[in-house]
């Protein structure tokens, strides 16, 4: 489960309306039958027209300045394991996503508490992705890519006359280049604007800065984590508890789909990897076997190569675990939570 929270942001600061925004997600409904659409939702509404969302979107500002956010933008994805778990249904993200926005308004730190009623939200499922220059299989790609231009290139040239040169041995060291290029998908080599294979499917949450009633601020960016403060004499609870929501986005997860996660994949797991990599590669080796086993071949997935590993804690070799360690960071880093 990968989410990402972030700011409404244009042009240099946090002007203007959420329009642009909003039309974007648009763009997967272009040529499609009514039927074939997927359309916005909140907590109780299907089929809610682009136009509706942006004329609440907008119109819930109030007090807000010209530095502050008027929206936040969540973008919930999946991976493939727990879309293959659920069938890729739009109906059951689209259930998950009404209880992590309780999860949400939970989350905040605020007397009286929130629900998700004093939440205004909509979400929009799309099921494509693309690859784009700043995808790290597209950047190891690169290499291969200038190569290839500057073969090419110098075919037009020597196809115009300007040059001369064998033609059918630049095209076999073009041929031998696309097959060496490390990352490929049905055959090909992954280049800029392919279309991702496999499932793909995520969720965008829009979400105004506003509450329900357009009286007060809630905002997930806020620096302060759930703590309290002294205002004019009174004590005042504020900010948003980010682990407390990430924690519940995962356990709602599980426990509406009956998912089996495993500790690798796990908010836990990521979490202790980042405070203490070695602590959990030891968890890891003393896990059951086939949990073990699982958690392994999901590393595998990953792309790594994972060496003869010790399963007992005072047998671990320094070499062996810095070779695990660059590997998980890379699985790790390939599908977690932040914000």
């Amino acid at each position: 489960m990968y989410i990402a929270i972030s700011a409404q942001y244009q042009g240099g600061g946090f002007k203007g309306s959420v329009g642009n925004f909003a039309n974007y997600l648009e763009k997967e409904n272009e040529g499609k039958r009514a039927e074939e659409q997927e359309y916005f939702f909140n907590q109780y509404e299907n089929n809610v027209e682009v136009e509706q969302v942006i004329r609440d979107i907008d119109g819930n500002t109030a007090k807000l300045r010209k530095v502050d956010p008027k929206f936040y933008s969540i973008v919930v994805s999946p991976d493939q394991r727990e879309l293959k778990h659920i069938g890729n249904d739009p109906e059951k993200l689209r259930e998950y996503t009404r209880e992590l926005m309780k999860a949400y308004a939970d989350s905040f730190n605020r007397a009286p508490k929130k629900t998700v009623d004093d939440i205004k939200y909509y979400a929009k499922i799309e099921h494509e992705r693309y690859y784009k220059e700043t995808d790290k299989k597209i950047q190891e790609n690169q290499a291969y890519a200038n190569k290839i231009m500057g073969l090419k290139k110098e075919i037009r040239q020597i196809e115009r006359g300007e040059e001369k040169g064998n033609l059918d041995r630049l095209k076999l060291r073009i041929a031998k280049l696309e097959r060496e290029a490390p990352h490929r998908q049905n055959g090909k080599r992954i280049v800029n604007g392919m279309k991702k294979e496999g499932y793909q499917t995520h969720i965008h949450i829009i979400v105004s800065r506003r509450d329900m009633t357009n009286s007060y601020s809630l905002s997930p960016g806020s620096k302060y984590r759930a703590s309290e403060t002294e205002l004019n004499g009174k004590d005042v609870k504020r900010g948003f508890d980010r682990d407390k929501f990430f924690k519940a986005a995962e356990k709602t997860f599980d426990k509406t789909f009956e998912y089996n996660r495993n500790f690798v994949e796990s908010y836990q797991g990521k979490n202790l990897y980042a405070k203490d990599p070695k602590k959990f590669f030891a968890v890891m080796a003393g896990l059951p076997a086939t949990e073990k086993q699982a958690a392994f071949k999901l590393l595998h997935k990953s792309g790594m190569h994972i060496p003869s590993i010790p399963t007992n804690q005072a047998q671990l070799a320094f070499k062996a675990f810095m070779k695990l360690k660059r590997g998980i960071e890379k699985s790790l880093g390939s599908g977690g939570i932040e914000i």
